[in-house]
């Protein structure tokens, strides 16, 4: 993977010395809980939320909570089962509530966020094991919904990227749902931890350090062999052909780029269509944040589901 080349965008640099003002400290040093509410403590720092015609929590048996996102007009609708980030042990309905408002309207469909459960709570398969449940609930009640069945796609951001190309293996292995597209922002591919962007960005540009690292896949995993499991590093699955089309978005500073662009080449190879925008001077989460390129990141993953959509 080749390295850097441009220089943090002036917005993103400012956005970096407000994070230090402000203080939120090392989030291996906390405990779950407390590293939640950090999180939720920022949700402050991202903008004011788009309105959506339609928005309903509905909580569903053996899957939890989930956030439907409706546009107005005749039914029925495409849809994408989004997975929110937060490395398995933090993030929930409203940190993502800005980005699922955005993707509904961009793409003119009906967004299901998954309030999956989470670590270390709830350990691996868990999530995954939630997050193809709640997808296999909007195929399967998708006429309740104003969902059309037949263009449902996944995406996420971060362990949310993880948990929609685990779901798209899934229903590839399982019969389905069919899904014709997986939107994967900065996806957390690869807990072997041994790239370039991996190793020599933590701790910098706002990426968790090394320890982090650990302190988020100790919380989310059993024990240290389940790695390798594909269900936990895609990345590692031995066979990618069979796969929905995929738009994978990286950014320049981000510790996770280059397993993300690392699973595009191997996606292209396995013959599934893969388009993988890197976006220059952008860090980790920036998708969320009120930067242009964000709008522009989150208007081009929006394109792309809508040609989708249309196919």
């Amino acid at each position: 993977m080749s390295e850097t080349r441009e220089e943090l965008h002036p917005q993103v640099q400012g956005y970096l010395d407000r994070l230090a003002r402000a203080d939120f400290g090392s989030v291996h040093t906390f405990t779950a809980e407390q590293a939640r509410e950090g999180w939720r403590r920022q949700i402050a720092l991202l903008g004011e939320p788009e309105p959506v015609a339609n928005v309903e929590n509905r909580t569903v048996p053996g899957i939890g909570e989930l956030r439907i996102y409706t546009q107005d007009g005749e039914g029925p609708f495409p849809a994408l089962v989004f997975f929110h980030g937060g490395g398995f042990m933090l993030g929930d309905l409203d940190t993502h509530d800005g980005l699922c408002r955005s993707l509904a309207n961009g793409a003119e469909c009906v967004v299901v966020s998954v309030d999956y459960p989470l670590a270390p709570e709830h350990k691996f398969p868990a999530a995954p094991n939630a997050c193809y449940s709640a997808t296999q609930w909007v195929a399967e009640h998708a006429a309740s919904i104003g969902v059309d069945a037949t263009r449902i796609a996944v995406g996420g951001d971060s362990a949310g990227g993880n948990l929609a190309a685990v779901v798209a293996h899934m229903a590839r292995d399982n019969g389905g749902p069919a899904l014709i597209f997986q939107l994967l922002i900065y996806p957390d591919l690869d807990f072997r931890r041994t790239n370039f962007s991996i190793t020599e960005f933590a701790g910098k540009y706002g990426n968790i350090s090394r320890d982090a690292q650990h302190w988020f896949m100790d919380g989310y995993l059993n024990n240290a062999e389940e790695k390798l499991d594909p269900r936990v590093s895609p990345l590692l699955a031995p066979d990618l052909a069979g796969l929905p089309p995929a738009l994978i978005v990286t950014a320049e500073y981000d510790a996770l780029r280059d397993e993300g662009e690392e699973y595009g080449q191997r996606l292209e190879q396995a013959g599934v269509p893969v388009t993988v925008a890197r976006y220059p001077g952008m860090i980790h989460e920036f998708v969320r944040h009120p930067f242009d390129d964000s709008k522009r990141a989150r208007l081009d993953a929006a394109t792309a589901l809508r040609k989708a959509f249309a196919r």
